[in-house]
């Protein structure tokens, strides 16, 4: 005699499996490539639990990035430079549970918190080592020059890597606060070497936030095998990525002027991400007379 075992709970805010969502092909490396390559635009969102991965899934974002920006809207830090990767680690967990409950196809991105790669870049792979372990597929590291050396090494490890220039929330108090970053030509000209740099080390994606639109869009057509997202930075760049919360209009302080608010109007949550993927896709989000910087 045989005893039925109940299926595991679905996460809310998840499709059922036959459903066209469901089905879609997991995203990857290449396939980000070929959006890039018939000029769709990729959609990223930040994720920390796994009912939250569930529901971001089953609204078609492309990539789930686990941002140290959890410091901020999870722990209530006023920056993220006392994130632990300990933190990370646990929250990549959890949003890698959720996609795998809800047979999801979103690529996960999980940050490197302050302190854990600048040291040496074997400092940086055993890090990097912990998230991989934890589910990420990507890591994503802060900051430009020196930081070129470190993507090759981990890189050619075999761990994709996505970089991120502009304004960096780890170097916030460097930078002299959340300032806009590439105004100036010296300025400008120093992001473009680095972003190079960084490409030809092998970073496969590029965050730039808070970045000049006119700026951000040269970037995007200088590189050709490193995909940029922006944040603050026009639509010129091949995809766009928000925290979520923030996206929701629920975090504990005020929007920058970027963001804009996908829960007005929206009878959901998922309804409200399911609009963002929808205006990053067709290019109405963001306004670029937002970013006139």
């Amino acid at each position: 005699m045989t005893t039925a075992v109940a299926p595991a709970p679905t996460p809310y805010g998840s499709l059922p499996t036959n459903s066209p969502q469901a089905l879609r092909r997991p995203v990857s490396l290449p396939r980000l490539a070929q959006m890039r390559e018939r000029g769709e635009k990729i959609s990223v969102l930040t994720a920390y639990d796994a009912t939250f991965a569930a529901v971001v899934d089953a609204a078609g974002v492309d990539c789930i990035l686990v941002g140290d920006s959890l410091g901020m809207v999870c722990q209530g830090l006023s920056t993220t430079v006392g994130v632990t990767l300990e933190a990370m680690r646990h929250h990549t967990d959890a949003v890698a549970r959720g996609l795998r409950r809800a047979n999801g196809s979103t690529w996960l991105i999980s940050d490197l918190p302050f302190g854990t790669y600048q040291e040496s870049k074997e400092q940086a792979l055993r890090n990097a080592t912990v998230l991989m372990q934890a589910g990420a597929h990507m890591i994503k590291i802060e900051g430009g020059g020196w930081t070129a050396e470190v993507v090759h090494f981990l890189v050619e490890r075999g761990i994709p890597v996505c970089a991120h220039l502009g304004l960096t929330p780890q170097t916030v108090h460097a930078l002299g606060g959340y300032r806009v970053q590439g105004r100036e030509d010296h300025a400008a000209q120093v992001m473009r070497e680095q972003a190079k740099a960084l490409e030809d080390a092998g970073a496969s994606m590029l965050v730039l936030e808070m970045v000049p639109h006119a700026l951000a869009t040269e970037l995007t057509n200088e590189l050709k095998h490193c995909h940029t997202i922006g944040i603050g930075a026009g639509n010129g760049t091949a995809g766009q990525v928000l925290v979520l919360h923030d996206m929701l209009g629920i975090n504990l302080g005020k929007n920058p002027k970027f963001v804009r608010n996908f829960m007005e109007g929206a009878a959901s949550v998922p309804d409200a991400i399911a609009a963002y993927v929808r205006a990053v896709k067709d290019g109405s989000f963001p306004d670029n007379a937002v970013h006139a910087w």
